[in-house]
């Protein structure tokens, strides 16, 4: 297994929102969408940890009218982005904006009926905090829903997933795409992260060739 080599905790430059909003994320996204879906019926207040420029709310918002989410990240840019995303989208009433820290959440206990987020965790160097706090937020019996990259076992597997899936990207978004997958976590270190927060192991599949799935109720 490669070591886990961080990568900044905040994607904050202009230009790093701007790269991330181009790349094409369209199937992904509404792969994540599709399959929050099937876990359940999404009604009520949903959290999105790590929303980047909203694109994942605003596909939710498209697929079902039955929710409101908290769309938040720690980016600037990312948000100002987002803001302009979801007003295209016109999806203004149903979607709100929040500059957070997802380690150290400002929203009471109990407070969402889903708490979401697609690939949050490999860029907190101690993503156990984030975990916690998105449980504690989660109401009893809503929705844990998470998705992030895997990290590669070899150099060869990296590169065949850069080339694979960012290789008609410029060359920084593939160095991010690259940089990510060498900051993901290991299958086995997420459900050990998953079992310190008291929900069980087996809630961690690996769901792609680059992708791992957490799905559980509080």
């Amino acid at each position: 297994m490669l070591p886990r080599t961080l990568e900044p905790e905040v994607m904050d430059s202009p230009e790093e929102a701007r790269d991330y909003d181009e790349m094409d994320h369209g199937e992904v996204n509404r792969r994540f969408v599709d399959d929050l879906l099937a876990a359940g019926e999404i009604t009520g207040d949903v959290l999105d940890l790590g929303t980047g420029t909203a694109q994942i709310p605003i596909e939710l918002c498209r697929q079902s009218d039955a929710c409101r989410v908290m769309a938040a990240d720690a980016a600037i840019a990312m948000l100002d982005l987002a803001r302009l995303n979801i007003e295209i989208a016109g999806l203004t009433m149903r979607i709100q904006l929040d500059k957070v820290d997802a380690k150290a959440l400002s929203y009471d206990d109990d407070s969402f009926q889903v708490v979401m987020s697609n690939s949050i965790l490999h860029h907190i160097p101690q993503p156990l905090d984030v975990l916690r706090e998105a449980v504690r937020v989660l109401a009893p019996g809503g929705l844990l829903f998470f998705r992030d990259l895997l990290r590669p076992k070899t150099e060869d597997q990296l590169e065949t997933l850069v080339e694979t899936y960012a290789g008609d990207e410029n060359e920084h978004a593939r160095a991010m795409f690259s940089d990510s997958l060498r900051a993901a976590l290991s299958l086995e270190e997420v459900r050990g992260l998953t079992q310190q927060v008291g929900l069980p192991a087996e809630s961690v599949e690996q769901t792609s060739d680059r992708h791992w799935t957490m799905c559980a109720r509080k």
